[in-house]
Parts: C-alpha cells; sequence; structure tokens
C-alpha cells in the first residue's frame, strides 16, 4: 500500500538515508533536524553485476539500518534512496547507464522496510547542501557533482529542479570534440568521459585513482597537471554557460572528484571564470561542496518530509 500522509517540513525525527552510487553504495540513520548521521554503513557497487544484485544489496543495507535504529531506540519514519540515474517526479527509475533498475520494483522491495522516496543522487545532494551545507542562505545555486559521472541541478528557494521529466541533470552528456593531451588526435565523446574520475585517469594514462592524479598534479607533475587541465576545460565551458544562462548566486561543487582540494577545483574555477559573459561584472560565488561524500545520502533522507512514500506505514 502507499502511505501518502504529509509530514510537516519542521517535523523533527529520522529517517534512513541511502546512497547508491557508481562506486559505493552508503547508508545511515540520519537526524533530519541537523543532518547528522548515526551507523554509517558502505560496501562497494560492483555495477557491473547487474541491477537485481544492486538492488539486493541496497535492501540489505535498509534492513540492517532499520534494526540499527531499533537497537538504538531510534523511529525512522521513512526510507529514502537517491540514485546515480534519472528518476522521475513518481519516484521511478527511467535509465540504465550504470545502476540497472528501469523495470525492476525498486520501491516495492524497499517499501518492504520502510515507506520509500526514491530520488536522482544528484538532486538530493543539492538538497542536503542546501539545507546543511554550502547552499544555506542562498537563495538559488547551482549544484555539481563529479565522480564516477558528472551531472548537476539548478536549486531555487532550496529546493531542486527536477525538470517535466526528471532529467534536468544530465549537463555533461551531449557529443563534444575533444583533442587528446598525449598525440593530439581529435575524437567525438562526451564532456564526462573528459571531466569524471575515470576520464581523469585515462588522460593521466599511468593507471591509479583520480585522486592519485590530484595527488601527483599538487606534487607538481607536469602530466597530471596536463591530465587536470584537459579534465576541467570541457567541463568550465558548460558551467560557464549555465552559468551566464541562468545566472545563479553561486556554484557549489561536489562530489569525490570535486570536493578534493587542489589542483583539480583550482583549474576547474579557473576554466568556469574564463568562459564567463565578459559584458558586465559577474560576482559569482564558486565554492566546494560542505558535506563531502554524505551529502547523498542526508539529502535522500531528507527528501521524505512532505514526499508521497511508497511501502509500508511506520509502526509508529
Amino acid at each position: 500500500m502507499n502511505d501518502t500522509r504529509p509530514t510537516a517540513d519542521t517535523a523533527k525525527g529520522y529517517a534512513l538515508g541511502i546512497d547508491v552510487g557508481g562506486t559505493k553504495i552508503a547508508g545511515a540513520i540520519v537526524d533530519l533536524d541537523t543532518g547528522a548521521l548515526t551507523s554509517r554503513r558502505q560496501v562497494p557497487t560492483d555495477y557491473e553485476r547487474g541491477g537485481a544484485a544492486i538492488l539486493a544489496d541496497t535492501l540489505a543495507l535498509a534492513h540492517d539500518l532499520a534494526k540499527e535504529a531499533g537497537r538504538l531506540g531510534l523511529d525512522p519514519q521513512a526510507l529514502g534512496v537517491g540514485v546515480a540515474e534519472l528518476v522521475d517526479p513518481q519516484g521511478r527509475v527511467f535509465s540504465d547507464h550504470r545502476i540497472h533498475w528501469t523495470g525492476l520494483d525498486v520501491a516495492g522491495a524497499l517499501g518492504a522496510v520502510l515507506p520509500t522516496v526514491i530520488s536522482a543522487d544528484v538532486r538530493a545532494a543539492a538538497l542536503a547542501e542546501a539545507r546543511f551545507g554550502a547552499g544555506r542562505g542562498l537563495t538559488d545555486f547551482y549544484f555539481v557533482t563529479i565522480g564516477t559521472g558528472v551531472s548537476g541541478v539548478l536549486v531555487l528557494d532550496g529546493v531542486p529542479y527536477a525538470g517535466s521529466r526528471g532529467a534536468a541533470l544530465v549537463i555533461a552528456n551531449s557529443m563534444e570534440r575533444h583533442h587528446c593531451p598525449a598525440c593530439g588526435h581529435v575524437t567525438m565523446g562526451m564532456v564526462e568521459d573528459a571531466a569524471s574520475g575515470p576520464g581523469l585517469v585515462a588522460a593521466y594514462g599511468r593507471g591509479g585513482m583520480a585522486e592519485d592524479v590530484v595527488a601527483a598534479a599538487a606534487a607538481a607533475d607536469a602530466a597530471a597537471l596536463h591530465a587536470i587541465d584537459h579534465a576541467a576545460a570541457p567541463l568550465g565551458r558548460v558551467l560557464a554557460l549555465l552559468a551566464d544562462s541562468l545566472d545563479p548566486q553561486a556554484i557549489v561543487i561536489g562530489g569525490g572528484l570535486g570536493s578534493a582540494p587542489g589542483p583539480y577545483f583550482t583549474a576547474l574555477t579557473r576554466a568556469i571564470r574564463s568562459g564567463l559573459w565578459d559584458g558586465v561584472p559577474n560576482p559569482l560565488t564558486i565554492t566546494q561542496a560542505a558535506l563531502g561524500p554524505n551529502a547523498g545520502l542526508i539529502g535522500a533522507a531528507c527528501a521524505t518530509v512532505n514526499q508521497p512514500r511508497v511501502g509500508k506505514p511506520s509502526a509508529s
């Protein structure tokens, strides 16, 4: 059955929050009044296994957190899940980029634990930053997350804009020409292919993880610095165009790579500012997200407030 009882925006209490990303599935018990976490858990996504396996791990994590909440004497009223895919206003996943949940009864399965709300991970993270992080106090900002993939969303008066279909987060998937930093060969690809963590590692050409490239660049490794400039340039152009088009107070940059201190953020900031229209001064603030890797699960829990939920009503 559906539990569509509204919950007041000022209500205090707890919800479970789970963030299903391309690299990890993370969850915790979330204090909806403060954003504080209790009993955080994390497992690898291993998305190559397929959607059913990822759903099984997400369900197991939800059960584990619900049991832990009971043991601690907490009473979460809902389960919020953010997923790294497109999610429509009814909470249905309708893309299959990495988390293959289309065609699966995701809400039905998770709703057996607690009344459930499913949202896109970037909107969940943006909501958390609006309430508890770098977006607090701003009337509007553009939030972008950079990690395994790249997504963004406009936030107006604390509410992430979903668009007519729930697809207003695809900012780095249009085709663009890329110049190989090593040989100069020109190929067609997506901005995400260059600007994401995997794209950065590929441009560096020495293996490892994105954080290894950032660390090498911080140590003045010329190849790493060149790879970072190669990654930041196309995304900077996209974000500059969005800033000129939407005129937000700020751009808030999150995600594992976007939140990393040092060369990547510096290069991306430089690329954004160099692409802005110079017809009039633009006081645009460019800042990093404040909540780090927990933004998605905090926002997923917050998204359950005053939203229709699928699943069994909570015990209280």
